[in-house]
């Protein structure tokens, strides 16, 4: 920061086209030479010239935007006065009100988390800062895939690892630096790894990132029988070497999955299935070297991994968020896959793919509760910044009451979600399979709705900028334009909450009827 000390008297002399300065947070800037680069044009700057600017920079532009011209622009001081807006830095939790989960906010307590959850969460918000969201930024915009960099960082980590959630495949590993043991890693754990990378506010890159391989390896490792290809598979993925996906929906059957049409026939030697058919709207398709694969064989539906290779194409799909979630359609002609690639029993893949559900809708759940208080607390600074009828924002009682919905729908779904992770970490797979896809399905239906009540409500409180891609409004243009792949990605709400209530009945006292 410029050490140079100014009077306000000072600054006030600066107030023409050939010399201007203006002063924001008790800083001044000289814009002479910035005034034709000023994406507003130079009529805005004329307004403040030689003045106290802050409330007309805020009530227009974010924090960042300062961050970006500050070395360039900033020239010193107001003599006897210091900044107030505090700066965040990578790793920092927000000081806004319910910006963060109950139980990262000092004031309060939380029986669920330990202090390996703590400094776990501590160290990959530090990670996402610094290394994902600069690269989720920018692919998000210019819609290429995720970097081979990132994913090296995240596999040297074992971020990749953690990205599965919790199980052998941690053991022994330094998980970030060794934070936490790979033994100790449960389903809060896991979530938090999700929480925290979702922060990065791209919700394109956010699936691009690794996305199909936490919804399919976790299939192989569970369901794989051949041990030697299994641990192959395991240390090419998480090593970053190899892309995985996960090859279920298709153009003829979403979630209705006894619906598919890709089929794989027995060769006569009992050793080849071939497979022929295609997959539609399949995340990182367009990169994976494997996929995890629904097909209909012979008795029923089976599971295969299907490596790329000779009668495997992928063709992009473009979606409402970016390009950088590798989004492919996929066709499978003649594929020639071994008996050995066959996850579960042949014929009995069903559950192979209901099981693996359960981790896959936890994990959108965790992302979009996380996301829903980002807006929230992006609504909160916004109403704090914004001034209209010679008021800010927050002191109109109509805004107040579009808040307080917002917050309380963020607030019990993140306390659902916790809860839900907790009956997780004290139940086995099969346990989870059994008692909890009612309840996570019920969840997922539930936060979604919730998504796009908040999505609505803050786009009314931002006006034209929650209409923006850019600029203040950002990160709600964001959140309402895609929480709806939350909303239908591993099964929409209508099929979820209609799975929970079926599920519940299952169990219905006989003595009650």
């Amino acid at each position: 920061m410029p050490s140079e000390t100014l009077t306000r008297a000072e600054v006030a002399k600066h107030n023409t086209e050939d010399s201007l300065w203006c002063i924001i947070d008790h800083q001044v800037y000289d814009l002479t030479d910035f005034v034709d680069a000023h994406p507003g044009g130079g009529v805005v700057l004329a307004q403040v010239a030689g003045k106290d600017a802050t409330s007309d920079f805020y009530n227009l532009h974010r924090q960042e935007v300062l961050e970006k011209y500050r070395d360039q622009l900033c020239i010193g001081v107001v003599e006897g006065e210091k900044p107030e807006v505090i700066l965040p830095f990578p790793g920092a939790l927000s000081p806004v009100p319910y910006a963060e989960p109950l139980w990262l906010r000092p004031q309060f307590k939380s029986p669920y988390y330990k202090e390996s959850h703590r400094r776990l969460q501590k160290a990959i918000r530090e990670f996402t800062d610094k290394y994902v969201t600069p690269e989720a930024q920018e692919k998000e915009q210019d819609g290429s895939y995720i970097s081979q960099e990132l994913i090296n960082r995240m596999a040297e980590t074992n971020i990749l690892a953690m990205r599965l959630g919790p199980g052998k495949h941690l053991h022994g590993r330094t998980l970030l630096g060794g934070v936490v043991d790979g033994k100790e890693f449960d389903y809060l754990h896991d979530m938090i790894i999700v929480q925290e990378m979702v922060r990065a506010n791209a919700r394109g890159f956010q699936d691009g990132n690794m996305a199909g391989m936490a919804i399919s390896l976790t299939a192989v490792q569970q369901w794989l029988h051949d041990p030697v290809l299994k641990q192959r598979l395991n240390d090419e993925v998480l090593s970053g070497q190899k892309k995985m996906c996960l090859a279920i929906t298709e153009a003829f059957a979403g979630s209705d999955v006894a619906g598919l049409k890709t089929t794989a026939e027995k060769t006569p030697d009992g050793k080849h299935y071939i497979v022929n058919g295609t997959k539609k709207w399949i995340t990182n398709g367009m990169f994976a070297d494997y996929f995890v694969t629904g097909c209909r064989t012979e008795k029923g539906f089976s599971v295969l991994l299907i490596p790329r290779g000779e009668g495997v194409e992928t063709k992009q799909i473009k979606t409402s968020y970016s390009t950088a979630a590798a989004t492919a359609f996929v066709q499978f002609e003649n594929v020639k896959v071994p008996v050995q690639n066959l996850l579960g029993e042949e014929h009995k893949g069903f559950i192979v793919i209901m099981s693996n559900f359960n981790h896959e809708r936890f994990m959108m759940v965790a992302a979009v509760v996380r996301m829903s208080m980002m807006v929230v607390e992006e609504t909160m600074k916004w109403s704090n910044q914004r001034i209209v009828f010679g008021k800010k924002l927050i002191e109109q009682p109509v805004i107040r009451q579009k808040i307080a919905r917002m917050i309380s729908l963020a607030e019990s779904n993140q306390a659902w979600l916790e809860s839900i992770a907790y009956q997780m970490c004290n139940m086995t797979y099969a346990q989870q399979a059994k008692l909890l896809g009612g309840p996570i399905g019920l969840l997922k239906s539930h936060c979604t709705q919730a998504a796009g009540e908040i999505a609505s409500l803050a786009t009314n409180v931002f006006g034209g900028r929650g209409l923006t891609q850019s600029g203040m409004g950002k990160v709600i243009e964001m959140f309402h334009r895609t929480y709806k792949f939350d909303a239908i990605l591993g099964g929409t709400e209508e099929i979820l909450a209609d799975l929970g209530v079926r599920q519940a009945m299952k169990n219905f006292p006989k003595s009650m009827l």
